[in-house]
């Protein structure tokens, strides 16, 4: 009996696939409005990190599309420097996980792997504007998914209940 729920068990996560198809610069956009006096001013910016996620389900065939934004506005005093906008995406094959677990996964793990591409788009974007290296600490996803769900949940028990409940729905993830 434990060897046939061990074989089921085994033969279910093989049927489990999760496969990077493809990834992608969606939208892309630098903006630097006050140059070049802005090269004449003492670089001490204040940095805003704007992150957000989506997902939509691509085909019948198990294919999403995870999109991973990244905003960042540089500042001096009131006036913006420079605003640069990624859009990294990325079609991820997604077979034998369904329901909260594929919202984790495609709020989790293809955010994870859309990131460096991301942060290594801004940085180039950043440097050719004419403007110092910028490096964006990493980001844990885990969590950020695990607080969306708690406010979530907090959300919820103040208001009626949201059809679907715990998880963020697809397409809404940060």
């Amino acid at each position: 009996m434990a060897e046939e729920d061990t074989a089921a068990a085994q033969e279910a996560a093989a049927q489990q696939q999760f496969v990077t198809q493809r990834v992608y610069t969606k939208d892309i956009s630098f903006e630097s409005p006050i140059t070049p006096n802005v090269f004449r001013q003492e670089w001490k910016p204040a940095v805003n990190v704007d992150l957000n996620t989506k997902s939509s389900r691509v085909d019948e065939e198990g294919n999403h599309e995870v999109v991973l934004t990244l905003t960042i506005t540089a500042k001096l005093e009131e006036q913006t420097a420079f605003l640069v906008e990624v859009q990294q995406a990325g079609i991820f094959f997604v077979a034998g996980i369904e329901g909260d677990a594929l919202r984790q996964l495609l709020s989790t793990v293809a955010p994870t792997i859309l990131f460096p591409y991301a942060r290594e788009a801004i940085d180039s974007l950043v440097v050719k504007g004419g403007f110092p290296a910028l490096m964006i600490a990493p980001v844990n996803f885990d969590a950020l998914f695990r607080q969306a769900l708690a406010q979530q949940a907090e959300e919820g028990a103040a208001e009626p209940a949201v059809e679907g409940g715990e998880a963020p729905p697809e397409g809404a993830t940060h």
